[in-house]
């Protein structure tokens, strides 16, 4: 196995390398912040469009009567426009969980392993991959109740609540997402997502602030120096 040498910029918040999902964030933020330039991402057109091409399994009728909403990488398309991911994760209740696996298994879904954290991994009848996680949230109960729907028409969780959970986590890609998804949304949406962290995890306040300045610099414009034609 490779040993990694330890960054300065690493030693220097996790002196043994045993960096919090928090630090990480921070230093990727900071990396962020001294190279982002106006207008340096995606355009306008593309940053506003919301599609539904990657087919997942539809989980509608199976489980017909119990909450639940899509989070992780597919609910992003609800908020940004669609990229690739492996698979599909489920948030239902934990009471719920039980429940909601017997009717997945008897519509021919595989139970494979449990997860880290409450629920299971499940391969669909086509081999696909569905994490349902069984939660138990102190905002979950008005995050089911607030639920939008993506372009399929499939519940996904509230944008203030994927923040939620995508702030919670150590992958690149989360970090990633929240600033997009947070950096093109409108002003009363953002809003709510500021009141959401703001009760549930206020430690990530400032984190959240520099992620959506981050995010709004890919709407700017370039400034004329950096607008040559090629």
């Amino acid at each position: 196995m490779t040993v990694l040498n330890l960054p300065p910029a690493i030693a220097k918040i996790a002196p043994d390398g045993n960096i919090t999902p928090r630090q990480m964030r921070r230093v990727m933020i900071d990396i962020s912040l001294r190279k982002q330039k106006p207008g340096t991402g995606s355009s306008h057109e593309f940053m506003r469009r919301r599609t539904a091409l990657n087919a997942w399994p539809d989980l509608r009728e199976i489980l017909k009567g119990i909450d639940w909403v899509l989070i992780g990488g597919v609910a992003t398309r609800a908020y940004m426009p669609e990229r690739m991911t492996k698979d599909m994760d489920v948030l239902v209740r934990y009471n719920d969980g039980e429940e909601t696996i017997e009717r997945l298994k008897k519509a021919g879904y595989k139970v494979i392993s449990k997860l880290a954290v409450p629920g299971y991994l499940l391969h669909s009848p086509d081999g696909v991959e569905l994490d349902v996680l069984f939660g138990k949230y102190k905002w979950l109960e008005e995050a089911l109740a607030r639920r939008g729907y993506d372009p399929a028409g499939y519940p996904v969780i509230g944008l203030p609540y994927l923040v939620l959970l995508k702030l919670a986590a150590l992958r690149a890609q989360d970090t990633a997402d929240v600033s997009r998804m947070v950096g093109w949304a409108d002003d009363d949406t953002l809003a709510q997502v500021r009141k959401i962290i703001a009760r549930y995890s206020p430690e990530d306040v400032g984190d959240l602030e520099s992620l959506i300045f981050i995010g709004r610099k890919e709407q700017e414009i370039p400034p004329d120096t950096d607008t040559k034609a090629e």
